[in-house]
């Protein structure tokens, strides 16, 4: 299993165009093999003290794969790439982080849960 979180920085005032381009992509992202989540997320409106805030000019998108090869296939896809050419203009900057879950402790380090280590390059989605 591997967990992706990319936070994007878009243009001031840009958010609202950038996240129609990303619903319009999210269908055919979810239809990808391997895909188990794939969601845009901003700030919730809470009271919580603890909460880090992004701000209005951020976008985190939280995804979930079945592998490496399938975030690496969704990362080359065709609709991905002219995805990524509808959104440049909207876009000042980006985090990726890719992730898995971690095997020191926890239940999702028993026995038959399986551990995949990350190789390769994934460029953003």
């Amino acid at each position: 299993m591997v967990y992706v979180i990319a936070t994007l920085e878009v243009a001031p005032g840009k958010r609202s165009a950038f996240l129609a381009e990303f619903a319009n992509v999210v269908p055919l992202v979810h239809a990808e093999q391997g895909c188990i989540e794939y969601v845009g997320t901003v700030d919730a409106e809470t009271d919580i003290a603890s909460q880090h805030r992004i701000g209005p000019d951020k976008v985190t998108i939280v995804e979930k794969w079945a592998s490496v090869d399938a975030l690496r296939a969704h990362d080359t896809s065709a609709h991905m790439q002219a995805y990524r050419g509808r959104v440049k203009e909207y876009l000042r900057g980006r985090e990726i982080r890719i992730l898995k879950a971690a095997p020191e402790n926890g239940p999702w380090s028993g026995p038959g849960v399986p551990t995949k280590f990350l190789s390769g390059d994934y460029t953003g989605g």
